[in-house]
């Protein structure tokens, strides 16, 4: 009897550990098909045309982002974002423009607004 109850245990634990790794996955927002194939390419003039708060992308760390849909849900006035959409804003991202790196739970949302990578020079 003890020895059924440890194989249970040990199944329900195994269950566990597989549902958190694929709810984790699903919630990094970075879809299998993305990691799969090559990422789309953007050059700094297709980032710069994307300069509205209906039309936002953002340029991070080589990869770019479109914040069209979140800017209504930032807990700040647009404004602290729509003053860098079109643009390449890693410094601003990172220092929230005055020098206070963003939470981990904001760069964690990141993967969700994924278009593709920065064209490098």
């Amino acid at each position: 009897m003890a020895m059924k109850r440890f194989i249970y245990s040990v199944f329900i634990g195994f269950l566990a550990s597989s549902a958190t790794i694929a709810i984790l996955a699903a919630l990094s927002g970075q879809s299998e098909e993305f990691a799969a194939e090559k990422p789309r390419v953007i050059s700094l003039l297709e980032l710069a045309r994307h300069n509205t708060a209906a039309d936002c992308w953002m340029g991070i760390e080589g990869r770019v982002y479109d914040f069209s849909k979140y800017i209504p849900m930032h807990p700040a006035p647009p404004k602290v974002l729509t003053d860098w959409c079109g643009k390449e804003a890693t410094e601003a991202f990172n220092t929230k423009g005055y020098g206070r790196p963003l939470s981990p739970s904001a760069q964690a949302m990141l993967p969700q607004y994924l278009v593709g990578q920065l064209e490098r020079k």
